[in-house]
């Protein structure tokens, strides 16, 4: 008689890869923006776009060329974040080609140019750019866990990235602001790539030093304060942050720095100690430098009361305009192409595009922008708990508390709730810095989610798992 026992090693399961739903997402992000620029040339000039086509065709390709490299350099990454950077971004597009269409700025930009250049096929030829360097990220970035290694050359790397805009000859300033550098007839805005490598560095330093951060000298009113001597980071990044807006005269990148950090530090320590410390010394930094910087101290004078200085101040004008726009808009809008928006000048290519969306589509569109932002963000919060590792956690927690806080900061300012920044809306504004650094920024989070989503390799067989015989004599 013989006794016959069969024991098989189970492997893991293999997770869908969503690529198909990420597709079928991607066509309704291209047919949205081709439908939006329909009913702009309908509405401008009562027939469709001469290139509505070719722009569609445009679009289409660089979201297929984006499908493509995610489908076979990072299987099983979010399926989300592509269709709505890419939809964000077509009608952005659109955006600024129906500004392009505005009377007004053609004769402002010939009175003070002498020439008018539209800046949508300019978008265009940067989302182009943006996608390729999208495609080299995932090419090149296998896996996120290799950047800790630039832990501390990432810091070095983003204090010359803010120097930069300051140094005399390369600098320019725009609008006040010193937050842009010339070279060779381009303007790169270096704060926009600045934010992804001072993530970096924030990632690296709290995965080492959050235990240290994390203890508590005593307790205040509920609140455990930390020891004096771990304040020492956050003061250098207060510092720096205050070096920012007062060499910069740059409100905008000074909040995300100091704000990033802020929530970063929250996450690996998990103390809210570290918040109200944060927001302590960020209102305390903002009152010192309000009252006594000129430039930012015009911009909370318009933020105040910008119908009193209407006439007097180029900043006030631009925030009553800003209000105007979105309280003409009601809940519905005016409808694409209908709105006058243009009213504000060059700046409605910029931070001040959502006053054209608050304008033409109403209180319903602005809400599915937030909608869309929020989701962007919701995926990289979700990316950041699927982490397997505690520096992908906290690089992809900075990333999107980065992102979270430039559209608060964007949307904020062009709605009067806080003194305008000057930072450019993500996807939707004109300028190449802030479309490349954005898709940079959505691929890493793209290769974040792909690691923590991809399924473990399965062990390798033991000779007890393996199928055995067992024979006994009977």
């Amino acid at each position: 008689m013989s006794v016959v026992t069969n024991t098989t090693t189970i492997g893991a399961i293999e997770l869908p890869s969503r690529r198909n739903t990420e597709l079928l997402l991607l066509g309704f992000a291209v047919v949205i923006p081709i439908f939006a620029y329909a009913n702009v040339g309908l509405a401008i000039h009562g027939k469709l776009p001469p290139g509505m086509f070719l722009y569609g065709l445009g679009l289409g390709a660089l979201a297929g060329v984006a499908h493509l490299v995610v489908r076979r350099y990072a299987k099983y990454a979010d399926p989300l974040l592509l269709p709505i950077a890419t939809l964000l971004n077509g009608l952005g597009l659109v955006l600024i080609w129906r500004l392009d269409q505005s009377e007004r700025l053609q004769n402002l930009a010939k009175r003070q140019f002498g020439l008018f250049t539209e800046s949508a096929p300019r978008q265009m030829l940067y989302t182009a750019l943006a996608i390729a360097l999208f495609s080299v990220v995932l090419l090149v970035l296998k896996d996120h866990r290799v950047l800790q290694r630039f832990t501390y050359i990432s810091m070095a790397a983003a204090l010359v990235l803010l120097i930069l805009p300051v140094v005399p000859g390369l600098g320019a300033d725009v609008f006040g602001a010193k937050i842009w550098i010339s070279v060779g007839g381009f303007s790169i805005q270096p704060g926009e790539f600045a934010k992804i490598v001072i993530a970096i560095f924030f990632a690296g330093y709290l995965m080492v030093k959050r235990d240290a951060l994390a203890l508590a000298s005593r307790r205040f009113m509920g609140l455990y304060l930390p020891r004096g001597r771990d304040l020492g980071p956050i003061l250098m990044i207060w510092a720096m942050s205050l070096l920012v807006l007062v060499f910069e005269n740059d409100l905008g990148t000074s909040l995300l720095f100091f704000g990033m950090f802020v929530i970063m530090l929250y996450v690996a320590t998990e103390r809210t100690s570290w918040i109200v410390i944060g927001l302590l010394m960020s209102i305390g930094g903002a009152v010192v430098v309000g009252a006594t910087a000129s430039h930012v101290k015009a911009r909370v004078t318009a933020w105040l009361d910008p119908f009193d200085c209407y006439t007097t101040s180029g900043a006030c004008e631009q925030v009553g305009q800003s209000i105007m726009s979105f309280g003409s808009g009601g809940v519905l809008g005016a409808g694409w192409g209908q709105g006058n928006s243009d009213l504000i000048g060059f700046a409605a290519n910029s931070d001040f595009i959502f006053s054209t969306v608050g304008e033409e589509l109403g209180l319903a569109g602005v809400m599915a922008f937030l909608l869309l932002y929020g989701l962007i963000i919701e995926r990289g919060v979700r990316t950041a708990l699927a982490a397997r590792d505690p520096f992908g956690k906290l690089f992809a927690i900075g990333l999107s508390g980065a992102f979270a806080l430039q559209i608060f900061v964007v949307a904020g300012g062009v709605m009067g709730l806080i003194p305008l920044t000057g930072m450019t809306m993500p996807f939707l504004a004109s300028g190449g810095s802030s479309v490349l650094a954005n898709w940079v920024l959505i691929a890493i989070l793209i290769r974040i989610s792909d690691t923590a989503r991809r399924p473990a390799p399965a062990p390798a067989p033991s000779p007890d798992s393996e199928m055995t015989q067992v024979v006994r004599p009977s």
